[in-house]
């Protein structure tokens, strides 16, 4: 793996802020990767979605695989009860489990139309509340727009018109405040902004943390925008993500980065 294998930002994201998830810390300064940093449910439900890109096959079958798979990577509790049902009917969540799977949309599609058409189909088969979709389409878009050479006023522009989200804030008045907040209308805006305040991929993941708030989340959504927009992320950070996922999912990973992975458009 290398440091330009698209998935890769999102995955390490999450990992870096699993230590902080339960602890929420309010500083850049911190240990970036460290023994317990770990992959949880935002890496799974990525590579979920990346295989059933790959496979052409339905979001919430793909969804329940990887689930069950790894039944412990820290699911939500409305989640959970989806992925050990019968039926694979949504239950109306505007929670950022649709912002933190998506990225590969963003990717795997060649227009704006087919990348909002995809994500909102991503989201719909648990997150089809409004602000779940919208959170989706939010991720994925900017993926797209970074990849293709937007700046970051261009795409700060595109989230604020067609999502109207608040980019407007900064980090350090943001900081001091905010919460633990599932919501994606709560933590996805937070982590755009810790992308668009970013000088390089790292920063934008100490941005994400120092937030305090949903942190494996929030740093997982930043850094799949951050590795498209700063083209990779340090090939230390990519050998510490493949040292730390399992063979399966690192399989994923690389079947992905095989198709659409950067020279393969």
């Amino acid at each position: 793996m290398n440091g330009s294998t698209p998935l890769v930002g999102a995955i390490a994201g999450d990992m870096v802020g699993s230590l902080y998830e339960a602890r929420p810390i309010k500083t850049k300064e911190f240990p970036l990767l460290s023994r317990g940093s770990r992959f949880t449910d935002d890496s799974v439900l990525t590579i979920a979605i990346a295989d059933a890109l790959l496979s052409d096959g339905g979001f919430a079958v793909y969804l329940k695989r990887w689930g069950k798979r790894y039944p412990d990577a820290g699911y939500g509790g409305s989640f959970i009860r989806w992925l050990l049902s019968d039926d694979n009917e949504p239950y109306n969540s505007w929670g950022n489990g649709s912002a933190m799977r998506v990225s590969a949309v963003g990717y795997a599609c060649d227009s704006v139309a087919s990348v909002l058409q995809q994500a909102e189909q991503t989201a719909l088969v648990t997150h089809d509340h409004p602000e779940g979709v919208k959170g989706a389409q939010a991720v994925a878009l900017s993926v797209f727009l970074a990849r293709s050479g937007a700046d970051k006023q261009q795409i700060k522009n595109e989230m604020t018109q067609r999502f109207k989200y608040d980019l407007n804030r900064l980090l350090d008045h943001i900081r001091p405040g905010y919460q633990f907040d599932v919501s994606c209308q709560g933590s996805v805006p937070e982590s755009l902004i810790a992308f668009i305040e970013s000088v390089d991929y790292e920063d934008t993941i100490r941005n994400a943390v120092s937030l305090g708030g949903d942190s494996d989340t929030m740093a997982c959504i930043a850094g799949a925008i951050a590795q498209a927009y700063y083209d990779g992320v340090p090939q230390w950070i990519a050998d510490a993500v493949e040292e730390r996922l399992t063979e399966d999912l690192l399989e994923v990973v690389n079947r992905f980065d095989e198709v659409y992975g950067v020279g393969t458009h």
